[in-house]
């Protein structure tokens, strides 16, 4: 349809959802703003770019958009329930609850708008409203899996026996949607794990990641080349040609590395220190990367984009995309504080491109060994992105990759990054507290100790962990499934160990 009329924007749109649908949101961003430039009228493809702002956890550009819409339909249920979503992504949970509360007044039926509710309502630490929220969606539609995800995802609760057989019901439906069915799966999992029983656990959370293989796709082979890509580019001459280049703010401290490994355990860490804020998995890093090519083309006759194209900014352009990315988080920083976290694990990814671009920002390693790390992954349902986590195989080799990266820049860039094991803040609290900060340039302060008395929003799946004293139990609980983690420890080799 496209080939015939390049303005058609029905058909830029439903394009735009196929493309969104396969996790490329860098080109369906593009589509939906080609459909606005050509119908500005358009609200559908304003909701539909709305949502997709919304999967990418990306608020700050929602709101203009949400603005407009409202201004036609002041009183759209969806609209404000997504205004309440924005604000939450931002951080500013006390506006996104009276939208929340009026809704829920005025539509006490409507599941969705009490799951967005539960989901504010735990995020600012409201673990029993948040219960109860969740709960209520669940009364009023059984089969909404991700309701009772949400119940499960809060980690510290457990599920009773009607509970189970109640998600097994559900689970027997021919015409259970297969998002649902994807929820169930992880969900039963997470019951079945805490009821010690081991081998239909297992058996739950690899139904699930089969499904979720379904509609997903991960190239193994590409993240493989693009880690050559950015070994070969960033060598040692390469960064001390350009010393001093970027902006000299020390403000900004990353923590890098691979899922379920921590790194919400430091942010929080970090966040009870009077100078810090903490912030969110902040993707401006990952727009930058866009910017500059990330979808590069691996064709061999064509050279990729990125990260080679980094190599082509000069000394003012990467000053200016460190001022740039101060400028754009400069809305998640709430507190006035002079130094905040931004703890977006997959920057690991883009670490040269962050050295460049804020020389004197701190990088922080969160790392978790092999097995537990990846098993961790692998029963953790991830809605959007994170393909790699619906296969052991595949987790394997990600975390090999992983590791070859961050050993790459501790030889061109030595001491430059700092390491921290989960297993060692485990064992030695104190101790590991006091080497993070003084690698941050930071005064030991006894708060970062009790961290889990610090009251603050937190948006990721560890939100209600972090909000306990630490807990030994979870650095073995994978052995309880070792006799299944085969392909896992052969994809690892020698790490397995």
């Amino acid at each position: 349809m496209l080939q015939h009329s390049a303005e058609n924007v029905d058909a830029l749109r439903l394009l735009a959802q196929v493309t969104a649908a396969r996790e490329d949101y860098v080109e369906a961003e593009r589509l939906l703003g080609e459909c606005l430039r050509l119908a500005p009228g358009y609200s559908r493809a304003r909701l539909d770019l709305v949502e997709l702002f919304d999967r990418q956890f990306r608020g700050e550009p929602m709101l203009p958009l949400l603005e407009r819409l409202l201004t036609s339909e002041p009183g759209h249920p969806w609209y404000r329930t997504l205004q309440a979503a924005a604000y939450n992504l931002l951080g500013q949970g006390e506006r996104a609850l009276p939208i929340l509360r009026a809704l829920v007044q005025e539509l006490p039926d409507n599941e969705r708008v009490w799951l967005q509710y539960g989901h504010t309502l735990r995020v600012s630490g409201n673990r029993d409203e948040a219960v109860a929220a969740y709960r209520r969606c669940i009364e009023l539609n059984p089969g909404f899996g991700e309701a009772w995800f949400a119940l499960g995802d809060l980690k510290t609760l457990r599920f009773t026996a009607d509970d189970v057989a109640a998600m097994r019901t559900q689970l027997a439906r021919e015409d259970l949607r297969h998002e649902d069915r994807v929820y169930f799966e992880f969900t039963l999992g997470r019951a079945l794990e805490d009821a010690a029983d081991f081998a239909n656990s297992f058996a739950h959370y690899a139904r699930g990641n089969e499904l979720r293989r379904a509609v997903t796709r991960h190239d193994r082979d590409r993240l493989t080349r693009f880690a050559q890509r950015t070994r070969e580019l960033y060598t040692a001459e390469f960064f001390a040609a350009r010393t001093g280049w970027g902006c000299p703010s020390p403000a900004p401290i990353f923590i890098v590395g691979l899922p379920r490994a921590g790194s919400t355990l430091l942010e929080q860490i970090l966040a009870s220190h009077a100078q810090v804020e903490g912030t969110r998995e902040l993707t401006n890093v990952l727009a930058f990367a866009a910017e500059l090519g990330a979808r590069g083309n691996d064709d061999p006759g064509k050279p990729p984009a990125y990260p080679q194209s980094v190599a082509r900014l000069g000394r003012a352009e990467l000053a200016a995309l460190g001022e740039r990315y101060l400028e754009e988080t400069r809305v998640q920083r709430r507190l006035g504080r002079p130094r905040f976290v931004d703890k977006l694990g997959s920057n690991f990814l883009h670490l040269g491109l962050i050295h460049l671009m804020l020389p004197n920002a701190r990088i922080i390693d969160a790392r978790r060994s092999a097995l537990a790390c990846c098993f961790a992954n692998f029963k953790q349902h991830f809605a959007i992105g994170f393909s790699v986590t619906n296969s052991l195989e595949d987790l394997g080799h990600c975390y090999r990759e992983y590791l070859s990266l961050m050993a790459h820049f501790d030889t061109v860039l030595p001491g430059r990054i700092h390491r921290v094991r989960y297993e060692n803040v485990i064992e030695d609290l104190e101790g590991e507290v006091r080497r993070l900060l003084d690698y941050c340039g930071l005064p030991f302060e006894e708060q970062c100790l009790r961290f889990h008395e610090t009251r603050r929003t937190v948006q990721t799946v560890s939100s209600e962990q972090v909000r306990r004293p630490l807990y030994a139990e979870a650095v073995e609980q994978w052995r309880n499934f070792e006799p299944w983690l085969g392909p896992l420890k052969e994809a690892l080799g020698d790490l397995a160990r």
